[in-house]
């Protein structure tokens, strides 16, 4: 019956005939005393993948219920495409999972929004995760980044925008007319009292 002889065995075996060969006796018995050392064993794979932490998932926000000014205030937001500089566009959506709540998407980014009435009667659409904001006025819209206090687009115009802003111009040529006009006509009418009769021959 045969039996096998383990590597270090025969590493050990084969150094010991080597130097009682070329060593002598003396180095033979010395080199048979010492242990034949062992290759350092490669770390796992496996090992070196459970190091590695996973990268934690975002939380996602707790979207709370409209209130009645929450409410209110999205009836008041400008839905629909906007026009913005730099040939960019946006657009405005009612979210459909949440009641009185905006999608807002300009480019590749999307953002659920919820909409404010600010004490100067500009509508804010508040970004749940707190990122950005968008800022809507009658004659303009915009959007920021809130973290790096820049803008993301700005000069936004939607068709209602659009719509309010021609009635503006309108009511504003319509006051300077009525101005004109009721200046030239205080100027033609006499003032009652002023005139002056003719010396009496």
């Amino acid at each position: 019956m045969s039996t096998r002889t383990s590597p270090q065995v025969a590493l050990g075996l084969a150094a010991l005939l080597a130097c009682s060969l070329s060593c002598g006796p003396a180095a033979a018995a010395d080199a048979a005393a010492k242990p034949t050392a062992k290759p350092a064993a490669k770390p796992a794979a496996a090992g070196a993948k459970s190091a590695r932490k996973a990268a934690p998932a975002p939380v996602a926000p707790v979207i709370a219920e409209a209130s009645p000014e929450q409410v209110k205030a999205a009836e008041m937001v400008y839905y629909g495409l906007y026009d913005c500089e730099f040939q960019q566009t946006l657009n405005i959506s009612a979210n459909p999972k949440h009641t009185s709540y905006v999608d807002v998407k300009a480019g590749k980014g999307s953002w659920l929004m919820k909409p404010v009435l600010s004490s100067t009667g500009a509508i804010r659409l508040e970004d749940v995760r707190g990122e950005t904001l968008m800022v809507q006025i009658s004659s303009k819209s915009m959007l920021l980044n809130v973290k790096s206090a820049q803008r993301i687009v700005d000069d936004c115009i939607s068709a209602k925008q659009r719509e309010l802003i021609a009635e503006g111009k309108a009511a504003k040529a319509a006051a300077e007319a009525a101005a004109a006009s009721g200046g030239s006509a205080g100027a033609s009418t006499p003032v009652a009292g002023t005139e002056t009769s003719a010396p009496k021959q």
